[in-house]
């Protein structure tokens, strides 16, 4: 097949490609930031509609992946506008030139922030959508976009909704790098390496078992590889939906750093701080849907191996 994928020099769009490359799939990646040696790129903002266009008159694409967003939440309080504008607007342009093209699927990096506070553990995709920061809420506005376009033109979409992206390339060819970097794993294992002094944990007194917040982690890899199967349903006809993404499986906060602590056999320094506001105790994803729709089944599923994979990435500092 042949794929665009949007943000694909990105974290999860990345590994993305790297997994559609592997299947033998024909891959072109339109992002701002180069991506790496023998892929395809076209250095495109998708809020360019004119060079969305050209760039669907020179090929002709089967479905396009959809990883071109802004994903700091405390960013998109300070700065709603970047995010509604590059979030929605900028993925509005996308769909309309989609539809202008005849590309009827697409795959879109979603996101559990559009559930808001959990009124119940798991959370399955039933769960009242209240996202409850600018950066969830246009997530959900582009999910309801999608399910307009879908009754007004045609375009399929299968909206994912990850948890915790966590982990890298098994292979250690890819990873994750953010600056700033806001993601637990990834900082402590800073912590761990030297690059930072110490990991700050917000609470200690919450109604969880060690008292810290308890989160979903889902390996990249397996994130990637449910994109693929995304595909393949949509491919096949399927309908537009929506799809969790986690382990099930909730890890605490002192948990990950304990893991962390036992894998790189190296001290991580704790400072203790009160609680951040809006953080739930828990966030634990419901994913058997997924798995009776999709087949999917992740690989990676222990915290152990999330870290690890992680870790190998993290000793690569400075990555070239």
């Amino acid at each position: 097949m042949k794929y665009l994928v949007v943000g694909g020099a990105g974290y999860i769009g990345s590994h993305m490609v790297k997994h559609l490359m592997a299947a033998g799939h024909d891959v072109v990646v339109a992002d701002t930031v180069a991506t790496g040696p023998n892929i395809e790129w076209v250095e495109l903002d998708i809020a360019d509609a004119q060079g969305l266009d050209a760039l669907f008159a020179d090929y002709t694409f089967d479905a396009v992946f959809h990883f071109a967003s802004f994903i700091q939440v405390g960013e998109s309080v300070s700065d709603p506008a970047k995010y509604y504008q590059n979030n929605v607007a900028a993925t509005l342009t996308l769909l309309e030139a989609m539809v202008r093209a005849g590309i009827e699927c697409l795959i879109f990096s979603s996101s559990a922030a559009v559930y808001g506070d959990p009124q119940y553990v798991p959370i399955d995709e039933q769960h009242p959508k209240a996202p409850i920061n600018p950066y969830g809420r246009s997530k959900w506005m582009v999910e309801q976009m999608l399910q307009d376009f879908d009754r007004a033109y045609g375009l399929r979409s299968v909206s994912l909704r990850y948890f915790n992206a966590a982990g890298a390339d098994p292979e250690g060819a890819l990873g994750e790098c953010h600056e700033p970097e806001t993601h637990l794993i990834p900082l402590i294992l800073q912590a761990a390496s030297g690059r930072r002094e110490a990991i700050t944990v917000f609470g200690h007194d919450y109604d969880t078992p060690d008292g810290t917040c308890i989160r979903d982690y889902v390996h990249v890899a397996d994130l990637a590889s449910a994109h693929a199967l995304a595909v393949d349903y949509l491919l096949a006809g399927g309908v537009s939906t929506a799809f969790n993404l986690g382990n099930g499986l909730g890890f605490s906060v002192q948990e990950v750093i304990d893991t962390a602590r036992v894998v790189t056999g190296r001290p991580i320094d704790v400072v203790d701080a009160p609680r951040r506001e809006g953080d739930p105790a828990r966030l634990v994803a419901d994913a058997e849907r997924a798995k009776a729709v999709l087949g999917w089944r992740p690989r990676h599923a222990s915290l152990e191996q999330i870290v690890l994979h992680a870790w190998q990435w993290e000793r690569q500092y400075p990555w070239q």
